[in-house]
């Protein structure tokens, strides 16, 4: 009897349901950073890249340096609304496709302005090419942080950030270079194709990242409202784009300060504009070393304390007047090396505000740079002094950054401590 007990037992042991085991992590796909790079960097290779062959592309169709400023401006124009529409869209139907879409978009355009007869196609063409192309700007940003947590993140967009700010460096010398061998047809050309290689590329070599959420417009829209609603985008947002648009200020200020100003010459302000990309790409090196050692928000508000300090020293100068070329070079050099240490730090923390809207958040924000960027360019516009513009423009931007990072991390705790108690 005991014996047929304990083979009862054992047969109701093996029949019994197994304890339940903790499921295994769900590793996120692994996504080529060197591939990301590729089509974050296209969407504004191509605004620059065009730049130098506006006057042979003037003479050729006829027109006056206005008109053909639209295609840079309307460019503009097409980066910031595509970047309203990809991020939901994308949250909505997966990263992959919605990319692949806008790279289709990006390489048609790019042919349409190859073979554009009047002025009027070319700006339609590059309006439709901007809106192609900012897709791989805000859903490369949404890929990298759906695939790493927010110090890995960080840390990867310091480095994609560091891949992508070559750029605007290479695209005017190499957009020179063709319109002088081949004509300014040749560029769009060869941005078709660029198109074309990333759309292959994608196709092959990029897996969705994101798990597409239900819901159409409805949700889109309620998507937005809860970040237009939350403090804490709101303030790494704002504080985001004036830490780091801002510098387009200057930028635009730069020809009239080096040259009117400080009576330099006109070819040497190429330049000195190269080394303030310099300084933004040594500033994405600190980022890509400092995250992981550091708490992210101390080094955003920490990389932005940089930036404030280097504007009012500019504005100390200019006021005091003695500025010079070596000054204001020097001083915009560490004021961008501010900036390219807080970006990735600054994103970050935005996208990470709501995991659930990661890119409908990278395209918002990628919208309140555009902006910012625009207002401080328009704002350096005002009165006689360009320098004196741009010294106050850049030191109100830092100021409001780093007050706008102080409410996003107090509202963000009292969210987190919330959850806590709940």
């Amino acid at each position: 009897m005991s014996g047929s007990r304990e083979a009862l037992a054992r047969m109701s042991s093996s029949t019994a349901p197994a304890e339940a085991q903790p499921a295994p992590a769900v590793r996120p796909p692994h996504v080529p950073l060197a591939l990301v790079a590729l089509l974050t960097f296209s969407g504004t290779f191509a605004m620059h890249i065009f730049v130098p062959a506006l006057p042979s592309a003037a003479a050729d169709l006829f027109v006056g340096p206005s008109s053909m400023q639209l295609t840079i401006s309307l460019y503009i124009l097409g980066l910031a609304v595509g970047q309203l529409i990809y991020g939901p869209v994308s949250d909505r139907f997966g990263r992959r496709p919605t990319l692949m879409v806008g790279l289709a978009i990006y390489a048609l355009a790019g042919l349409a302005a190859a073979f554009a007869g009047n002025i009027h196609v070319l700006i339609v063409a590059r309006l439709l090419q901007a809106f192609g192309g900012c897709a791989g700007l805000v859903l490369g940003r949404a890929i990298v942080r759906d695939t790493a947590g927010p110090d890995n993140a960080a840390r990867r967009l310091a480095l994609l950030n560091l891949m992508v700010t070559l750029g605007p460096g290479m695209a005017p010398l190499a957009g020179a270079l063709l319109a002088g061998v081949a004509g300014w047809r040749a560029i769009f050309l060869v941005l078709t194709g660029l198109g074309v290689v990333n759309l292959l590329l994608t196709w092959r070599l990029l897996p969705e990242t994101a798990v597409p959420a239900s819901g159409g417009g409805g949700a889109v829209a309620r998507n937005y409202r809860r970040l237009m609603l939350s403090p804490a985008f709101l303030g790494f947002a704002i504080g985001g784009g004036c830490a780091t648009t801002s510098m387009y200020a200057f930028i635009a200020a730069a020809p009239f300060i080096f040259v009117e100003e400080l009576h330099r010459p006109a070819g040497q302000v190429g330049t000195y504009l190269a080394v303030l990309i310099l300084g933004v790409w040594v500033g994405s090196v600190l980022a890509s070393r400092l995250v992981g050692r550091m708490p992210i928000r101390r080094l955003l508000v920490g990389a932005n304390a940089i930036s404030v300090v280097a504007a009012l020293l500019l504005l100390v100068t200019v006021v005091s007047g003695h500025l010079s070329a070596g000054l204001a070079v020097g001083l915009m050099f560490v004021f961008t090396l501010g900036v390219g240490t807080a970006a990735p730090a600054a994103l970050t923390e935005a996208v990470s505000v709501d995991p659930h809207v990661i890119g409908s958040a990278s395209g918002l924000y990628g919208f309140s740079q555009m902006a910012v960027g625009a207002l401080c360019t328009s704002l350096v516009g005002f009165g006689s002094n360009p320098a004196l513009a741009s010294a106050v423009v850049l030191t109100g931007a830092g100021i409001v950054a780093q007050l706008a990072f102080l409410v996003a991390a107090r509202f963000q705790g009292r969210a987190t401590d919330a959850k806590a108690i709940a």
